[in-house]
């Protein structure tokens, strides 16, 4: 067997806060050998990311290890200078970091930031570094990579985002990856493939990696072994298939119990009394109508005309009252702008937002922020952290809107609706005079929640609210929104990148594809007996855990149409569709009825095969 290429023996470390030391690793020890990548789950504040940190020397003023050894090629991580830990950091370790805004220069053009690092470790002309530069973001499958080498972090989606920090980590092709959730923001169709990628690449360089993740789906599919991390210790570590199958440790147990893969239903995930109700109401609650939206781009020369991005394309879509509709796709297909057009956080182009049946693009927005309607549409952000006020306590956090909103109603109501939004949302009274940072991932989530149930809205937007979360977390904040729409009556426009959380919470589900819809019906329909070549593709992609019954295969090949300015003329899967034909390229297809309930856009439908 051949030696470890990084071996870590009792590691520990503490952080120092106010009431002093805070231990949070305690004695860890593993071996990663040459060609592995080994999986450390557990959940959130187990202490995955500080060993991460902690190996990197990347912890901080308030961190500090505390004893322990982590030797990597000879070297002791932990023992090194920081100008000779620099030095390998980047060149023969690298790490992928689970918040990729944060990772990247906010003002400096993505595709210099990746130029730059491409140059430090395989110095060549500027024409070689670009062309680099270029073939590292298709093979991270960025769409457009040209434009999207010219954009600020800013202006991508957080998936773009995802992809271009594991670009950068991979630029230096390190002995030694360190991928903190990698694959959170991204469509498991591009998740599948970069993941196939890191492994193929890391394999053939008999390098190593690290893979820090709250999936176990697809820890099970790429890692050959996990470690289970609780409180800062090592619970359990074997090899994958063998913990899948007889987990040795009460903990894993239970988080094998509580993966949305393997769940049947929400019942599974968290026995609760009371099915969910099925959506009810005649007429819909919110009505879309032919919406268009488009973002412009900058310049590419002074007398050259502004290209624009189209991220909504004539977009129908309907919500009844009481109902969980789940919208996925792949990054930048729209989702979010979507989102935002709902809220009426933004205006479109072209068509129209109807609440029961009302254009709520008529009223003035001076006058809608003060109306009922604004009380009725309310969203959940992606990001709970970044969209709560770090100087706001978590009730000034949910009383906030409603000092905007019910501006009448004195202190005493206004604290009853926060301690009644709070109850709803299952946060403990004792959470709310912390502030964000005194609060877990979890805890965020739930903020966000309850400050948007506290004015009693008709319809939540919820956008991403479950994607930095462990499994456990995520299955207690499925049960909180099924308990919203049994007590509150309250609809849910439910936005994920996880099909298998979208397959246990909604009704329906609509799938996008470059801002259209592509396929829409019943939920259980759609996931069982996809009829358009891409939800197909979406579904096969998804990870299993060990002894699920594998899906049939089906790859999309090639990239993605730009969405700047696409060929109104053409179907928008064309080139990547195994079923395409020239006809696809000269007649773009209409959503039309499939089945009972479900429609596609497509010329040659699956004949419901199964995902």
């Amino acid at each position: 067997m051949s030696p470890p290429l990084l071996s870590v023996r009792g590691l520990a470390v503490a952080f120092r806060t106010r009431g002093g030391d805070v231990q949070a690793l305690h004695g860890m020890s593993f071996d990663l050998r040459p060609g592995e990548m080994l999986g450390i789950v557990g959940e959130s504040g187990s202490g995955k990311s500080t060993a991460a940190l902690a190996l990197t020397g990347l912890l901080g003023p308030a961190g500090r290890v505390t004893a322990g050894q982590a030797l990597f090629e000879g070297q002791d991580l932990l023992a090194m200078e920081e100008r000779a830990l620099a030095r390998l950091r980047g060149a023969k370790l690298a790490m992928v970091f689970q918040n990729p805004r944060a990772a990247l220069n906010p003002v400096r053009p993505v595709g210099l930031q990746l130029a730059d690092v491409i140059a430090r470790h395989h110095p060549g002309t500027a024409a070689e570094t670009r062309a680099r530069m270029l073939d590292a973001l298709r093979r991270m499958r960025v769409p457009d990579p040209e434009r999207r080498a010219a954009a600020l972090p800013h202006e991508l989606s957080g998936g773009l985002c995802q992809r271009i920090g594991i670009a950068l980590a991979m630029a230096g092709e390190p002995r030694l990856l360190i991928a903190d959730e990698p694959t959170t923001g991204l469509d498991v169709t591009t998740q599948a493939a970069v993941m196939d990628l890191l492994h193929d690449a890391l394999r053939a360089r008999a390098a190593g990696s690290l893979l820090i993740t709250h999936d176990l789906a697809l820890a099970a599919q790429y890692c050959d072994r996990l470690l289970v991390m609780q409180a800062g210790r090592v619970v359990e570590e074997a090899p994958v298939r063998m913990l899948f199958a007889a987990p040795r440790h009460a903990y894993t147990a239970r988080l094998l119990r509580g993966m949305p893969a393997a769940a049947r239903g929400l019942e599974d995930l968290l026995p609760e009394e009371g099915g969910l109700p099925l959506a009810v109401g005649s007429g819909p609650l919110l009505s879309l109508r032919g919406l268009r939206k488009s973002f412009p781009l900058r310049r590419p020369g002074l007398f050259r005309p502004r290209p624009r991005l189209v991220a909504l394309d004539g977009l129908d879509l309907d919500i009844h009252p009481g109902e969980a509709l789940g919208l996925v796709g792949e990054s930048g297909c729209g989702k979010s702008t979507l989102a935002r057009l709902a809220s009426r956080l933004i205006e479109p182009d072209a068509g129209e937002v109807l609440l029961e049946g009302q254009p709520i693009q008529a009223i003035p927005p001076a006058a809608f922020a003060a109306s009922p309607w604004r009380r009725a549409i309310q969203m959940v952000f992606q990001d709970p952290a970044g969209s709560l006020n770090p100087r706001f306590t978590a009730f000034d956090c949910i009383a906030d809107p409603l000092r905007q909103l019910l501006p009448a109603e004195g202190a005493a109501a206004r604290r009853a609706r926060v301690e009644a939004a709070a109850a709803q949302a299952g946060l403990p009274p004792a959470l709310l005079p912390r502030y964000p940072h005194q609060l877990s991932g979890g805890e965020k989530a739930r903020v966000g929640i309850a400050r948007a149930m506290a004015v009693e809205p008709r319809l939540l937007v919820l956008d991403e609210p479950t994607a930095s979360l462990d499994a456990p977390v995520q299955a207690l904040v499925l049960r909180l929104l099924a308990r919203l729409r049994r007590q509150a009556g309250v609809a849910l426009l439910f936005i994920s990148h996880d099909l298998h959380l979208v397959r246990l919470l909604c009704d329906r589900v609509a799938v996008m594809y470059l801002g259209q819809v592509v396929e829409e019906g019943p939920a259980r329909q759609v996931f069982t007996a996809p009829r358009h070549p891409y939800t197909a593709a979406l579904l096969s992609a998804l990870p299993r855990p060990p002894g699920a019954m594998p899906a049939q295969p089906l790859r999309l090949e090639g990239e993605p149409r730009s969405p700047v300015e696409p060929d109104p003329g053409a179907c928008r899967l064309h080139g990547r569709c195994p079923r395409g034909t020239a006809f696809c390229a000269t007649n773009p297809p209409a959503l039309r009825p499939v089945a009972t309930g479900q429609q596609a856009r497509c010329h040659f439908p699956l004949e419901g095969s199964s995902g």
